[in-house]
């Protein structure tokens, strides 16, 4: 469980000092406005509960997609099509800029360790 947190606080800088990218800003609003569409979408149209439509957006979204949900409507077949296509470009956009940011902060780090001259003890 630690080394799960020890990732999760890493995902978290990194996020963190992304939103400070204007780039990053944009795929970050990009990735939740699709969530957050999706969500109201399956919602109004496939007669689902908000919860189980925002598991349906993220699980998709990420391109895990358990297959424990398909679209019963044909609207909601025709959305999903294109979720799909488009879902695939902002997650990996957004999953590149949040590892970029985790590299800067390593490297910043390891700049930072070699400028501090070593204590005489």
């Amino acid at each position: 469980m630690l080394p799960f947190l020890l990732t999760l606080r890493q995902i978290a800088r990194g996020v963190w000092r992304g939103l400070r990218d204007p780039e990053f800003q944009v795929l970050f609003s990009l990735a939740f406005l699709t969530v957050l569409s999706c969500t109201l979408f399956y919602t109004r149209f496939e007669a689902m509960r908000w919860s189980g439509t925002l598991y349906f957006s993220v699980i998709n979204l990420t391109t895990i997609g358990h297959g424990d949900f398909a679209p019963q409507t044909d609207i909601g077949k025709i959305f999903t099509i294109g979720y799909v296509l488009t879902r695939g470009g902002i997650m990996v956009g957004f999953i590149v800029k949040v590892f970029d940011h985790l590299q800067k902060a390593r490297l910043d780090a390891l700049e930072a360790k070699q400028k501090t001259p070593p204590s005489d003890s």
